[in-house]
């Protein structure tokens, strides 16, 4: 009788009658069913999250690539001198960081000095960039020609000393001096105190903002880069002087002057080759130990060269 109770209380609370037969037969089922809910769907149906990573990366890229592709042969068909430019920025350190390449045109505009090579400036660019350049060069002379001086006591030989006082005096009052004036020294600047590496370390950077090159380097870096700057400007000497400097072109000779310290920009072409060839003259002179001479004459014999000669 008790137990009979027990299951009727429980069969009024769960609604139903349970026997022991139905309880089984619904676990069965359920577990059944618990299988099914966790069997693993279709690959077909199914992709993990790295892998959606993954493809829409590959697709951003790809469509990239073509949109890129598509502007450079635009550019390239319509603009092809513009693009030969943008080509070289674009591989050059402006296209370096992210986007940067978008600015290329703003700052080949904006500055044309600074990213453009010579062959790209305008003609009237060409003079206006010349005389800047001549003008950052021209300021170190003054300043070269009292360190000469302030060399003169250490010289031994007292006709060297006499030669090269005469020789800055010349320069300070406007002469521009004569070939045999200069090569007159060649021994003060084949050692101490005048040669290379002799020179103190302010000189040296004066001539290398004589020559356009950086003064902001040690000046051991410096030595040697005007050592290796002259050395090539000797062997061009050399060469252009077995060639003839009437083979040359009115634009070659006024390059090759302002190469060597000439403002060539403002002066006939006559004049240029007159100059020029005064140069090789003296160039062709020296050996390799006097080299330190040559440094000097880019100040030497391009100072007032439409000035009095003796």
């Amino acid at each position: 009788m008790a137990l009979s109770r027990v299951c009727w209380a429980r069969s009024a609370v769960w609604g139903s009658v349970v026997t022991p037969g139905h309880f089984f037969t619904r676990r069965l089922q359920l577990g059944r069913s618990g299988l099914a809910w966790g069997a693993p769907r279709s690959s077909k149906l199914h992709l993990s999250p790295k892998a959606d990573v993954k493809n829409l990366m590959s697709y951003v890229v790809t469509k990239t690539k073509a949109i890129n592709g598509k502007y450079h042969r635009f550019l390239g068909r319509h603009f092809p001198r513009f693009y030969v430019l943008y080509t070289i920025f674009m591989k050059g350190i402006i296209s370096i960081p992210p986007f940067a390449n978008y600015l290329v045109f703003l700052l080949m505009y904006l500055f044309p000095r600074q990213l453009l090579i010579r062959h790209f400036w305008t003609p009237k660019q060409q003079t206006d960039f010349l005389d800047i350049y001549h003008a950052f060069r021209k300021q170190s002379h003054p300043e070269i020609i009292s360190y000469l001086e302030k060399v003169i006591p250490l010289i031994s030989d007292a006709g060297l000393r006499w030669h090269l006082t005469d020789l800055c005096t010349k320069i300070q009052r406007g002469t521009h001096p004569a070939i045999h004036d200069i090569l007159a020294l060649r021994e003060c600047f084949s050692n101490h105190p005048l040669g290379v590496n002799q020179l103190q370390a302010l000189h040296v950077k004066a001539l290398s903002r004589a020559m356009l090159l950086t003064s902001y380097l040690p000046p051991p870096l410096l030595r040697h880069r005007l050592k290796t700057r002259t050395t090539v400007i000797h062997q061009l000497d050399k060469a252009l002087a077995k060639l003839g400097i009437g083979q040359l072109t009115a634009q070659e000779v006024k390059s090759a002057c302002y190469l060597r310290g000439l403002n060539s920009t403002h002066i006939g072409e006559d004049r240029c080759r007159t100059w020029l060839g005064e140069w090789l003259q003296i160039s062709c002179s020296l050996k390799e130990t006097e080299l330190s001479l040559l440094l000097h004459n880019v100040v030497l014999l391009s100072t007032n060269y439409l000035g009095t000669r003796r």
